[in-house]
């Protein structure tokens, strides 16, 4: 049936609604530009209650099997695409995108000018929009939920392992964050966003991670000081949410980029080393640089297309953070190393413990 994409700016465009679903979805409109990783993409809870618009013209080929989902179930409010495959055709797909849509009840449409979507976004920036099966559609404005909550686990998961014991706080983690740390033999201890440093050091950690997470990091800005205490004690990896909350926790400020950046090919250059890296992203805020100076952090990382910061480093501590997906799902690899490096941060830190 016809269907229409209305913009908060006043624009609708026309498309097919699927028969998969209710035909209602509200949201902020935001677009990937990756070719594959739809999967990836609508489990990834830093997508909570965003309408997606893939640019690939062709989404759903290769189905969806049971081994790439980021989380136990999608997060999108609603999935825009100029054309969506009906079958999946891999040897691991087990169903297709549109049946696993119609599964957890998330609207689709299709046949939408995906190009000239992407370029009001770009333009005016990214904004509500909302689907309807009229012509005449009202898209209801309203402020950022405080969605960290709805995403976060609700109790302390352990996963065993045999190396570093390392806390995973969870503002809307990744499966694939945790993969990297299990398949470095890590203990990991998954917990909640709001965890205090007394519960921490209960667990007697190694290191810590700062999971990614959707919307304004300034959503737990009551948390800033406990984080800050938290990260000050232990060596810690943050990564997309948890860089921007590493900042704020040391005296930074955050903006929110007019677009963000959301995909797989976005160049990051490493200002120690000058090498570029291609990155998965999936981001609306960042951290401001002209904020970053009177704080004890250094910009290490930065976007080669905007300058926007990429990653910082503190001056004295053993806490990195990045910007970027390093465990790339969906992705290229070239920046799993951070987790290494990471690693390694934990590792001398905890000899110099036993050798103090």
């Amino acid at each position: 049936m016809n269907g229409y994409l209305h913009l908060a700016n006043g624009d609708s465009f026309e498309g097919s609604i699927e028969h998969t679903a209710s035909h209602q979805a509200s949201g902020e409109i935001v677009f990937f530009t990756g070719m594959t990783g739809y999967q990836e993409v609508v489990t990834d809870p830093s997508y909570k209650d965003q309408i997606i618009v893939f640019t690939y013209p062709l989404i759903g080929n290769y189905g969806i099997n049971e081994k790439d989902f980021e989380s136990k179930k999608p997060h999108v409010a609603g999935v825009v695409v100029y054309e969506c495959s009906d079958e999946g055709f891999h040897y691991e797909a087990m169903y297709s995108f549109k049946q696993y849509l119609k599964k957890w009840n998330i609207p689709l449409i299709t046949h939408v000018d995906t190009r000239a979507v992407v370029k009001r976004i770009r333009k005016e920036g990214t904004m509500q929009a909302a689907f309807s099966a009229s012509a005449q559609g009202n898209v209801v404005t309203h402020s950022e939920p405080y969605v960290v909550k709805q995403v976060s686990t609700k109790e302390v998961v352990s996963h065993a392992g045999d190396k570093q014991h390392i806390v995973l706080m969870d503002f809307g983690c990744k499966k694939s964050i945790l993969q990297e740390l299990l398949n470095r033999g890590c203990k990991v201890t998954v917990v909640p966003y709001s965890t205090s440093l007394d519960e921490i050091k209960d667990l007697k950690p190694d290191g810590i991670v700062l999971s990614n997470g959707p919307g304004d990091p300034m959503q737990v800005a009551n948390q800033l000081s406990e984080i800050k205490a938290i990260i000050s004690k232990y060596p810690t990896l943050g990564i997309c949410f948890g860089h921007q909350l590493i900042g704020l926790a040391f005296g930074a400020k955050t903006k929110k980029l007019m677009f963000g950046h959301r995909g797989a090919n976005q160049p990051v250059i490493d200002l120690f080393t000058n090498k570029v890296c291609m990155t998965s992203q999936n981001h609306s805020y960042v951290v401001d640089e002209m904020t970053i100076e009177q704080t004890p952090l250094k910009v290490r990382f930065k976007n080669v297309n905007d300058q926007s910061v990429e990653g910082l480093v503190h001056e004295q501590l053993p806490v990195l953070s990045v910007q970027y997906h390093p465990e790339a799902h969906p992705g290229p690899s070239d920046s799993t190393y951070i987790f290494d490096e990471f690693m390694k941060q934990v590792q001398q830190v905890g000899s110099e413990k036993v050798y103090a």
